[in-house]
């Protein structure tokens, strides 16, 4: 009898997962993303200067209320929109774990400095 229930049990819990799969599914239709999520559209990179690479990046992002597309770690990312407006871009942790991060003079952007000595600079259009 119990091990009757436990199979009535666990098929009722695959049945409400595959309707909540299917509903998600359903509500996520081709080409949207999940709320505080985001993707990149189009990278370009020039190294026709010698020793400088100049890479532009486009994402797309579905952020939250409150958040507004930026970075983290290196990757698009929907940040506190207050970070943003208030141009305080390390705060969003922007770099990889091991460099550091330090704001430009004007608060344009931000550079990353690798343990090497290598900075890689980003400006915010």
């Amino acid at each position: 009898m119990q091990l009757l229930r436990l199979a009535w049990a666990l098929t009722g819990a695959a049945v409400c997962c595959f309707v909540i799969l299917l509903i998600h599914s359903h509500v996520l239709k081709e080409g949207q993303l999940a709320a505080g999520t985001c993707e990149i559209v189009t990278l370009d990179r020039d190294s026709s200067q010698p020793r400088r690479t100049i890479a532009r990046q486009t994402a797309r992002c579905a952020c939250k209320k409150g958040q507004i597309a930026g970075t983290t770690r290196a990757r698009p990312a929907c940040v506190d929109a207050l970070i943003v407006r208030s141009r305080q871009w390390c705060e969003m942790t922007p770099c990889l774990d091991e460099e550091g991060c330090d704001l430009l003079v004007n608060h344009s952007g931000w550079t990353c400095t690798q343990p090497g000595g290598r900075v890689k600079t980003t400006t915010a259009l």
